[in-house]
Order: structure tokens, then sequence, then C-alpha cells
């Protein structure tokens, strides 16, 4: 028996047998005796309407199709996010060709938090508070010794997460993927 979806003015069809191989969801209940009350059906065009994306819609039908769930490269993570929670729907059910571009927004939140993160207050004897050399070396980020810091001191940890996290930036994510 079909079942006629209509999601932001597209009209999508399948199967109710479709719909119940994802329990628990909002498309499944759809399936249920009650739903025609539930929900916004339409009995002259026998359809029901969610005013949702109707492109990340179909992303969303296809999982019950097929069992894996692809996200579109067209529409940024924060947007899909949304339309899996609205439609029940579990993240981490992605497939791992999509995690990343899923994920990406998260990733760019999260370095920005990085570097956003506040200084702490420097202790009430710091020697900069009272003009100590030390001090104004440090507010000058010279080392102790009045020398800058070595290229490699500063590049290192960014390099070393590049290769051992692949998540840490979206070079990290090419070289993951290529291999390199």
């Amino acid at each position: 028996e079909k079942i006629v979806i209509n999601c932001g003015g597209i009209r999508h069809e399948t199967y109710r047998s479709t719909l119940k191989t994802l329990p628990g969801t909002r498309l499944s209940w759809l399936t249920e005796p009650d739903a025609f009350s539930n929900f916004d059906y339409d009995p002259k065009s026998d359809e029901f309407f969610f005013d949702r994306h109707p492109n990340t819609f179909a992303f969303i039908l296809n999982y019950y199709r097929t069992g894996k769930l692809h996200c579109p490269n067209d529409v940024c993570g924060p947007l899909f996010e949304e339309e899996l929670a609205f439609w029940g729907i579990d993240e981490t059910d992605v497939e791992a060709c999509c995690w990343m571009n899923y994920r990406q927004h998260r990733d760019a939140e999260e370095a920005l938090d990085s570097f956003e993160t506040p200084e702490p207050d420097p202790p009430e004897d710091d020697p900069a508070l009272t003009g100590g050399a030390d001090g104004d070396l440090k507010r000058l980020c010279l080392q102790e010794d009045g020398r800058n810091p070595s290229w490699w001191s500063t590049w290192q940890p960014r390099i070393w997460a590049l290769f051992e996290d692949p998540y840490s930036s979206k070079y990290a994510r090419v070289s993951e993927c290529t291999g390199i």
C-alpha cells in the first residue's frame, strides 16, 4: 500500500512497508492507524504534508529505502542535523563517506572555540604586574633568555595534529583521505 508525503511542496510516494523499516521515527508513525488525526493530512489529495526542507527530505526517505544515510553536499551541517532531529533519526547513522562533510561545521566551531578561550588571570605575584624583567619578557612573548620562540616549537603541535588527528583541520581530512 502506497503513501504520499508532501514535503515542502514536493510530493514523494513510497510504500508503508518502507516507512516501517525505522520504527520509532516520525515517518514510521505515519503507518499507524491514527496517523490521519495526528499529522497534517489532506483527504482530498490523500497526502501528508510537512513544511520542511524538501531537498534534505529526499535523503531522509532514501535512508528508509536503502538503509544508508547520506547527507547532501549542498546543505550545511546544522540544517541537516536539524532535519535528522525532526524526523527522529540518529546522526550516528550518517555513512562514513559523508561523516566529515556532516561534521565539518562542528569541527570548525570546536577549532574556533579553541582559539577564543580567554587567558587565565595572572596570579597576584606575577612579575609582569610589578614590572620585573621576566614579566616584561613574557608580555613581549619572548622566552626567558630573551629569544623569540623557535619556528618548530610554535608549529610542532599543529603539524603533529595534522597527521595524528584527522578531524583537527580540513588539511588533516585531506591527508587522511589521500593517504598522505
